[in-house]
Formats: structure tokens, sequence, C-alpha cells
């Protein structure tokens, strides 16, 4: 990127540990400042509009106005990059069609790796993770070689409206983690499947006593999960863990400071 460039950036996430996360390691960089962060579409809307940021960082599924919803409203102000958990390439394509100029799902970056995505949208060139890529091209096979939306990064859009009903109902968080599962951090890791479905509650925001309940299993034996999952992860807190295992920790170690 040009030396003297700076980016502002909105992050729009309605997890408050996600936030701090990516907030921490952006904030780390000298060529970026995070000016606003929102926990829906509504609000990144209106900080959009109050700090003029060049970058907008974008869940998928928040309460009130969901992230593909807020799309036509945002990109007229900023180029926006999906930062989610939702990889279906329905989604995907749609995320596309309304004007995103980029899409990562949680658990396929490094911290370094996001940090260059958000300079590679600031910049306008597009960014994929691996299943975000594959959901294209999986859509663009099923069209017969259909050519991709032409409006990645910014683009025009239709005045906000604030009375859009939100199109995408939150799925209960056992059918989305089941879809969503990130390998790669499984992986890299070395956490088992269960481990890695209670690391996913984690992240998402849920104690001990709801993980117990999603999972069917007693409050003693998540603690005892969690208790192996920090030592894997070299972690010794639910913030640090699910920086960790959403590639937002800000060093090489995915220490969160």
């Amino acid at each position: 990127m040009p030396p003297h460039t700076h980016l502002r950036v909105l992050v729009a996430d309605d997890n408050p540990v996600v936030r701090a996360g990516l907030t921490a390691l952006l904030s780390g960089h000298e060529d970026i400042t995070v000016v606003a962060e929102a926990t829906d579409g509504r609000e990144a809307h209106e900080a959009a509009r109050r700090h003029r940021p060049d970058v907008i960082l974008l869940d998928v599924r928040m309460p009130g106005v969901d992230g593909i919803s807020a799309l036509p409203n945002l990109v007229p102000i900023a180029s926006v990059l999906m930062l989610t958990y939702s990889n279906e390439s329905e989604i995907v394509h749609e995320a596309l069609r309304r004007g995103a100029g980029g899409y990562l799902v949680h658990g396929e970056f490094t911290a370094d790796q996001l940090v260059a995505a958000v300079r590679d949208i600031g910049t306008g060139n597009a960014h994929f993770t691996a299943s975000a890529a594959g959901a294209v091209m999986a859509r663009l096979r099923s069209s017969k070689g259909a050519p991709l939306p032409e409006n990645l990064g910014r683009s025009s859009a239709t005045a906000y409206d604030a009375e859009i009903p939100n199109p995408l109902p939150r799925a209960t968080s056992a059918k989305v983690l089941s879809q969503l599962q990130p390998s790669v951090a499984q992986s890299r890791y070395q956490l088992s499947t269960r481990e890695a479905e209670i690391m996913e509650h984690i992240a998402s925001g849920m104690n001990n006593q709801q993980i117990a309940a999603t999972c069917f299993i007693s409050e003693k034996t998540v603690k005892n999960h969690i208790n192996r999952i920090f030592a894997k992860l070299h972690s010794t807190s639910r913030a640090e863990a699910a920086a960790k295992w959403l590639g937002t920790a800000p060093d090489s170690r995915g220490e969160l400071r």
C-alpha cells in the first residue's frame, strides 16, 4: 500500500470479545486507527455516517439489523470487509452482490492475514479466505460460468431505510456451529471435536451453564474441557482464548495483551 496511507476502521460485531480483539489487533499498527465500534447494522450505519471510516469490518448475524441488510447503506460510505462465522454459499454470494469488497471466515486467517486484508480492502482490492472463495467458485460453477458480481468494494446503493425487516433469522447456536466450525483453528491448536465445539460457544459469548445446556453435559465436564482448551491455546482467560481462536490476537503468538 502507499507509504502515507492511513486507514480509519469501523468494527461492527455484536460479540464484545470479538470487537475488543479486533480493536486491539488493528490499533497496534501505525497505519490503522479504529475510529468506532458498533453492535449491529443500524449502529454501524450511524457510526459510519458520523466517523466516515475507510474500511468497515462487518459481521453477518447480529441482532436488530444484520450485516447483509446493512450492506447497501454502508458501501456508499466505506469499503466493507465481511468478517464472520458464516461461510454458506448463499450468504457469501449475497454479501458480494450487495457490495462487500471481501469476505473472511473466522478461524481461517492469522492476525497478520487479517491486517493485510484490511489494507487490501482499503486500497480497493478484494480479499477472501478459503471457504468464502470456495463458495464463490461453487456458485460460479452452478451458474455455468456466470461472472463475479461487478460491485466488489465501493458501490452505489439505495438510501438507508430504517424500517427494512431483518431477512436473516438467527439460527440456533448448535446449527450454526455445526455448519461453521473453523477447522483451520481446530487443527492449529489440536483441539478435539468436542473441545472445538465448546471453544466456539466460548467465542460466541456463552457462559458455562449455557454451554452445558447446549451440549447436554454437566457444568463440571464443561470446566474440565475449558481447562484443557486453555492449556492447548496457552491462555489464561476466555477473552484471550477467544482472540486466539478467532485469529484476532495482536502478536505472532496470538496473545491478547
